[in-house]
């Protein structure tokens, strides 16, 4: 994965759960203090029915200053959102004594809406007062025996509940909201600079690939320089399996080319007997059949390591020169017309055998012209690197379908009379999909068979 999707995630994962955390984290602190504003709120109301309580239980005032002992202006001012009200419940018709403020209304009995009797014997809820407020209240039965039963209820306006718990999620909000950006930004931070050598190795990797550098270089955190140190060492190490494998395939040609030439060589001394002539064009049979495979593991072998690069048109260009000259007897002419900008993603003289197999095989077949194009063409896919065209025109007679079939199998040759072994067509198919290219044959439009090489490009 890339660094900067890496980080992309990461940021957009530590923002979720950061504001996920805050909002959890709000709710549960405005709940809290809610339920703390709501709870100095209940003391006060018992506060209030205490006093009213032992007002009732015991009237040392008479009754004219009966309950001006509450302390509370509000309870004198009319419809102000405070009441209280003591209601006698033994008589037939209950007797009501209530604060000047409710002024000529009753408070609602709790019972009547559902509230339980708590264990401190008192009930609490909310209910609706006069002019359509909101009332936090508390009431609660008094039994004095022969002085008779009571209902005694305070009631207050729970504006001030919903003001304090409003202010308090205000600068809630507002101090979330800081601490978010800072944590943000500190997020941001961290993840752009702590996965900075990431980056670094990333784009060090695509270098090594793309053949700019060989290893990675320069110093990384702590964290990070075993990934460094174990990515340059298997570097190494692929790069040792190569030179082995090479060491191997030139021990293997020489072991091999040898007991062939003494055989051809023998054969040679009898060359007008059928038998030596059999042997000796078997021999140049097998001598390219090793060739090719042993070019194959080659290839192979290099393509599995990390690739070189390889500028294109100054090897067409001189692929061209030297094609011209080999079929100068003939009047072939060939031309080229490559993008200067065009990349192999490989070594050159890989691309020198495909494309010279091509332009090889074209001037064989050509009347008298053969015409070399290379084109990169920009990938459609995200992450894909771009692709090299390389088209090899000739004048000739063509090909047909099946004998385009046939041309590509190993050894098979439309015409004896033209030299070759039959392998070259075979041997850039092979070299093409080792390096995940292809070929395909095809009409030219000057009149003969159009080859279509595609290969990594850069």
């Amino acid at each position: 994965m890339p660094a900067s999707s890496l980080a992309n995630r990461l940021f957009l994962s530590a923002t979720a759960w950061l504001v996920v955390i805050l909002a959890i984290t709000g709710v549960v602190l405005s709940s809290v203090y809610k339920n703390a504003t709501e709870r100095a709120f209940d003391r006060r109301l018992n506060l209030y029915l205490r006093t009213l309580i032992a007002e009732v239980a015991t009237p040392d005032e008479p009754p004219d200053r009966q309950f001006q002992s509450l302390g509370e202006p509000l309870f004198e001012l009319p419809l102000s959102g405070w009441y209280w009200q003591i209601t006698r419940t033994d008589t037939e018709k209950p007797e009501v004594r209530s604060s000047r403020s409710l002024w000529d209304k009753k408070l609602p009995k709790l019972e009547e809406h559902g509230a339980e009797l708590t264990a401190a014997g008192i009930r609490l809820g909310y209910v609706d007062g006069p002019e359509g407020q909101n009332l936090r209240m508390v009431e609660r039965p008094v039994d004095l025996g022969a002085d008779g039963k009571y209902l005694v209820s305070v009631a207050g306006d729970d504006s001030e509940i919903f003001d304090e718990t409003r202010s308090f999620d205000y600068y809630l909000g507002g101090t979330f909201t800081a601490l978010g950006i800072v944590l943000l930004l500190t997020t941001v931070f961290q993840v752009r600079f702590g996965l900075a050598p990431l980056k670094r190795i990333s784009e060090s990797i695509a270098d090594i690939r793309s053949g700019r550098a060989e290893r990675l270089e320069g110093e990384f955190p702590v964290e990070i320089a075993p990934l460094a140190r174990e990515t340059n060492a298997l570097i190494d190490a692929n790069r040792e399996i190569v030179e082995r494998a090479r060491t191997h395939v030139g021990n293997l040609a020489h072991a091999i080319k040898t007991p062939l030439s003494v055989i051809v060589n023998e054969a040679g001394v009898h060359a007008a007997d059928p038998f030596a002539a059999k042997v000796m064009e078997q021999a140049d049979v097998m001598r390219d059949q090793v060739a090719h495979h042993l070019e194959r593991a080659r290839i192979a072998a290099r393509v599995s390591v990390v690739a070189t690069v390889t500028e294109v048109a100054p090897a067409i260009e001189a692929l061209r020169r030297t094609m011209e000259k080999i079929h100068r007897d003939r009047g072939i002419m060939v031309e080229a017309k490559a993008d200067p900008s065009a990349k192999f993603r490989g070594e050159r003289q890989d691309l020198e055998e495909m494309v010279g197999n091509l332009v090889d095989n074209a001037c064989k077949w050509a009347a008298s012209r053969v015409f070399i194009e290379v084109l990169v063409e920009v990938p459609h896919k995200a992450g894909a690197g771009p692709r090299l065209r390389i088209i090899v025109d000739d004048d000739g007679r063509g090909l047909s379908e099946a004998e385009r079939t046939q041309v590509s199998r190993r050894g098979q040759r439309l015409d004896e009379s033209k030299p070759g072994s039959g392998l070259g067509l075979s041997i850039v198919v092979d070299l093409a999909a080792l390096y995940g290219g292809s070929l395909s044959l095809g009409a030219a439009p000057i009149g003969g068979l159009r080859a279509e090489l595609v290969l990594p490009g850069i």
